[in-house]
């Protein structure tokens, strides 16, 4: 191979994967901050734990719809284009509900007392369903763009490096929204709107004008033919159809994958979306404080989790994703059991357990996902990957909205004890497909030689 290609190639490979960690971590700048300010909305408006998991549960069904309706599109479609229009919308969803106050004249959003109305609950309501659908056009380009640049036997070192942007983004977040909220209390929650909507627009634009879809639209070969291989034959759009069935719709591994996706996803929305809460009414921890465990069981355990589960699957278990999803799965269970039972007043040993059971979570949820790119092949990447969002972002029914109604009526004991069964399921379904292959490449060869 040309040296000059080799270096070319090289240069757009990095490029386009920091860009995408860019990009990604505003997306969760724009999402996860509503999570952080569940605890001032609960002190300032008035709303409740099941308001709150209302909210949550609407957008993360809406999100998990919008990931598979834009798994389709990004397959099919410009995906830096997707991505960047998906979070310029978010970015002014955002703006919309930290002005909400201020929109009170017009609409009927707070009482007398400053407080919620119902106005107000089906106005930011609205708003997070808008958001929500806008979220889901940012994993399904991320997953296509990293099929499409990145060869399987290196995909889940070089995505889990990606997949680092989650837990930067909800890192540097909850430091940012911890920072707002102590630093000028919790009258100033609609800054943690503000400042992230402004950041991710011009995070927008660096998507919009500093990726490119594939390698080809640049003047390069596939990552294939750069290894030295034939090149992944394109199938036709007569057959495209016939591929997604049988490789995602009708593909039972891409199933288990889905419904160890949700069980997963419990677990790291417990510790996500409610962690600031149960931290400070279950382990009696300031709001400060519990905002820089948040973050550093994000920053620290997720991405060290991630980088780890990713270097070991393509390492020590031959690209076999699901085989270190099930180690992990187990781990981040057991690790969130212990951070259950232990004291109060060994607070420190919580930290190491919640940081832990994030640095666990943390594998299957970037490693399912990258089993699902491998499993349906690069030309369905996208779509696979959107069939297992809308497991991962139904799981809110559970740790949004039942677990809401559970902290209210029987205490955080009965969220723990519920979010641990879902854990050891998620383990359960995942080790039903130990021994299958580490990718789908050799059947979708076949079915392409079939439909010729």
């Amino acid at each position: 191979m040309d040296p000059q290609i080799t270096k070319k190639y090289n240069y757009w490979q990095w490029q386009t994967l920091i860009i995408l960690m860019i990009g990604y971590l505003l997306f969760y700048f724009v999402r996860k901050n509503f999570s952080l300010v569940m605890p001032a909305l609960e002190s300032e408006l008035g709303l409740s734990k099941v308001q709150l998991g209302i909210f949550l549960t609407i957008n993360g069904i809406v999100y998990g719809i919008s990931r598979f309706v834009n798994g389709f599109v990004a397959d099919r479609f410009s995906r830096k284009a997707l991505m960047a229009f998906g979070l310029t919308l978010s970015a002014v969803v955002n703006i919309l509900i930290g002005l909400s106050p201020q929109l009170n004249g017009a609409l009927p959003l707070l009482d007398g007392e400053g407080k919620a109305t119902l106005g107000f609950v089906w106005f930011v309501g609205g708003l997070l369903i808008v958001n929500g659908y806008m979220q889901g056009m940012g994993y399904p380009p991320c997953a296509s763009l990293m099929a499409n640049w990145f060869k399987p036997s290196e995909l889940a070192t070089k995505q889990s490096i990606w997949n680092s942007s989650h837990s930067i983004g909800a890192g540097l977040v909850a430091l940012l929204c911890g920072f707002i909220l102590q630093r000028y209390t919790y009258s100033a929650w609609q800054w943690c709107f503000f400042v992230p909507a402004i950041l991710s627009v011009f995070g927008a634009l660096l998507i919009f004008f500093g990726l490119a879809d594939a390698p080809e639209s640049v003047g390069l070969p596939s990552p294939e033919e750069m290894d030295g291989k034939k090149p992944v034959a394109r199938h036709e759009k007569k057959s495209y159809q016939k591929l997604i069935s049988r490789m995602v719709f009708r593909n039972p591994v891409i199933w288990v994958l889905a419904a160890t996706n949700f069980c997963v996803y419990v677990i790291r929305f417990t510790i996500l979306d409610w962690g600031t809460t149960f931290m400070t009414q279950y382990k009696g921890m300031d709001i400060a404080a519990a905002s820089s465990v948040v973050a550093a069981s994000e920053l620290f355990g997720g991405i060290a989790g991630t980088l780890v589960a990713g270097w070991a699957t393509d390492k020590f278990f031959k690209s076999k994703a699901h085989q270190v999803c099930l180690i992990c799965t187990l781990g981040a269970t057991l690790s969130f059991f212990l951070f259950w039972k232990t004291p109060e007043q060994m607070n420190w040993l919580s930290i190491v357990f919640i940081v832990l059971s994030s640095f666990f979570v943390y594998g299957p949820q970037a490693l399912l996902g990258i089993a699902a790119s491998n499993q349906a092949t690069k030309h369905a990447a996208a779509t696979a990957n959107g069939l297992l969002g809308i497991f991962g972002y139904v799981s809110p029914l559970v740790s949004a909205l039942l677990f809401g109604f559970l902290a209210d009526r029987f205490g955080w004991d009965a969220v723990f004890a519920v979010a641990i069964g879902f854990g050891l399921l998620g383990a359960l379904v995942i080790a039903t497909i130990w021994k299958v292959p580490a990718n789908g490449y050799e059947k979708a060869a076949k079915l392409n030689g079939e439909q010729k």
